[in-house]
């Protein structure tokens, strides 16, 4: 059986009338991006807007359009790539899609290059209140959130939080209604010092902590910290272990999970299921049969009973 070809895509996200196709409809008249390749334009929404294929860089563009979710097959996809002979594809997405849905039926050899998000900033916030899951599931795997029609009465850290919420990595562009672009400058410190010989962790900046150490573990290596936490166990933890952790809403109810760490301590047996503690600990990372592989593991040094936080349940905002 032939080996299937590698297929860059290149992912626009993003919901009605924000943008995306006049993005891509410059992409595409800009011969540095065009430079001969053939080229497959995935349209799964048909907005106000509409391209202009007489004014692409290179006629070798095959605009086929989605009508609906259901059309999102692996086989359709593969044919259409067959047909065109297309070496690329380029996807404008219907934002009320979820991207598990493109994935799923993404064909074998498909692999998203570059993703980026358009959004109106003057519907922003009313979606993010109203379809926060939508919302989230755009911005947490985008490489560059680009806000059209920011007008200079608007508050930049608004929008700055509820990206950083789902992703550290995206750049953020304010794009103004005259077209000036201004780049997102603003720092994000860790609202607790890591140098600090116990890093006190305070409730609400426990999602933030937690998701920090999981992505940049070296940094905690050693380190001592308190927090607030929910104690667990479990019959099945190896012996002198227990857990602790809260439960995080990374985006919505239905996405809530419980973060947890592997706590060791000789007298873990005297610990209360279910109990919430203020608990000191040091960090290391290392193998443990809780995990079933290598995380962090958190050594006992001194813990107290306390009643639960405010907001039980950890956000990122």
């Amino acid at each position: 059986m032939a080996k299937q070809r590698d297929i860059p895509v290149y992912l626009f996200t993003g919901f009605l009338e924000a943008g995306k196709t006049k993005f891509i409809q410059e992409t595409l008249e800009d011969r540095r991006f065009c430079n001969g390749e053939r080229t497959l334009l995935l349209v799964c929404e048909e907005g106000e807007e509409e391209y202009a294929p007489e004014q692409f860089a290179d006629p070798a563009v095959f605009i086929r359009v989605l009508e609906s979710q259901d059309e999102l097959k692996p086989e359709r996809l593969s044919a259409w790539v067959e047909e065109t002979k297309a070496e690329r594809v380029v996807i404008e997405y219907n934002g009320m899609w979820m991207l598990d849905a493109l994935y799923a039926a993404m064909p074998e050899g498909w692999m998203v290059y570059q993703e980026f998000l358009f959004v109106d900033a003057a519907t922003f916030l009313a979606y993010n209140s109203n379809m926060r899951q939508l919302v989230y599931d755009k911005l947490k795997s985008c490489e560059l959130v680009v806000f059209n029609r920011f007008r200079p009465d608007m508050d930049k850290m608004a929008f700055h939080k509820i990206v950083r919420g789902a992703s550290r990595r995206a750049d953020i562009a304010y794009e103004a209604p005259d077209g000036k672009v201004v780049y997102d400058d603003i720092e994000d410190p860790l609202p607790f010092d890591i140098n600090a010989p116990v890093i006190e962790i305070h409730d609400e900046d426990f999602a933030l902590w937690y998701r920090d150490m999981s992505e940049e573990p070296k940094k905690y290596e050693g380190k001592t910290v308190r927090f607030k936490c929910r104690a667990l166990v479990r019959s099945k933890l190896p012996k002198e272990t227990f857990v602790v952790g809260r439960h995080v809403m990374t985006c919505c109810a239905e996405d809530i999970q419980f973060a947890g760490l592997v706590c060791q301590w000789t007298k873990a047996d005297s610990v209360e299921d279910e109990s919430w503690m203020i608990l000191t600990a040091r960090i290391s990372f290392k193998f443990n049969r809780a995990y079933g592989k290598r995380g962090p593991v958190l050594s006992y040094i001194a813990g107290e009973r306390c009643e639960p936080p405010a907001q039980a349940i950890a956000t990122f905002y």
